[in-house]
């Protein structure tokens, strides 16, 4: 399987051979698994204390006053302390002890790293995810490796746009929209579409280029995961890889 290196104009500067990972077969099973053990084992624990409910006044009054005998507050005939009464503490809150992790064998996880890479030149795959690029550039979408130290956001976007990709980080930033759950409450108020994921071998200045822009993610090749290819489960992110990124898989 062969592919062409572009240059950051949108020329085609010489052809290559891809790695054996670009023809593995699709398991959306297997990624899917791969990504929501990835979202379980970084959630955050949360429960209520260990005295929730229980710091009051409150006590039974006994037998022989003709109403229940459940514990009242002092001076008041408001009940409190049991979850069966209104004003009283939960019955079963959440505890922050409970283990919310999921473990998944290493060579699942390995193959489904691997299966997501080769979704990545499914053009169906990734235009079914909404992305917007042309057809006919071809994917895997390779660049020469001066890509990968643009350090100016200006510069960056230059590029995308010469390989008419610019359009898909303008889908992003306009689809930016209010959360339509209690999360909108709880510091997660808004919901943005992923854009770009960019793979490099290293580090070297394009971390800072493509930080600003929207829904735009980059990462080393040797720290790829399921879940940067397949956000939400769903195979098939439009990815651009320099050519020491193909190298390095």
């Amino acid at each position: 399987m062969k592919t062409n290196v572009l240059s950051l104009s949108g020329d085609v500067l010489r052809e290559i051979d891809l790695p054996d990972v670009f023809s593995e077969a699709y398991r959306p099973d297997l990624i899917k698994k791969a990504v929501l053990a990835a979202q379980a084992n970084r959630r955050q624990p949360y429960g209520v204390t260990a005295y929730a409910g229980m710091r009051t006044s409150a006590r039974s009054l006994g037998s022989g006053r003709g109403i229940a005998q459940i514990p009242r507050l002092v001076n008041s005939n408001r009940a409190a302390r049991v979850p069966q009464a209104k004003g009283g503490r939960k019955a079963h809150p959440p505890k922050a002890e409970k283990d919310w992790s999921e473990k998944i064998n290493r060579k699942e996880r390995r193959l489904a790293i691997k299966s997501a890479i080769a979704a990545t030149t499914n053009t169906d795959l990734v235009a079914g995810r909404g992305h917007r690029f042309e057809a006919d550039l071809g994917l895997p979408i390779v660049l020469e490796d001066a890509f990968g130290s643009l350090a100016k956001t200006k510069d960056v976007c230059e590029v995308l746009q010469a390989i008419n990709l610019w359009q898909d980080v303008v889908r992003a930033k306009t689809g930016k929209h209010i959360r339509a759950g209690r999360g909108k409450l709880r510091g997660r108020k808004y919901k943005k579409p992923k854009s770009i994921l960019i793979v490099t071998s290293d580090y070297s200045g394009i971390e800072k280029g493509a930080r600003n822009l929207s829904g735009v993610d980059v990462v080393t090749c040797d720290r790829l995961n399921a879940e940067m290819l397949a956000p939400g489960t769903h195979a098939g992110r439009l990815t651009i890889w320099t050519e020491s990124a193909i190298a390095g898989l």
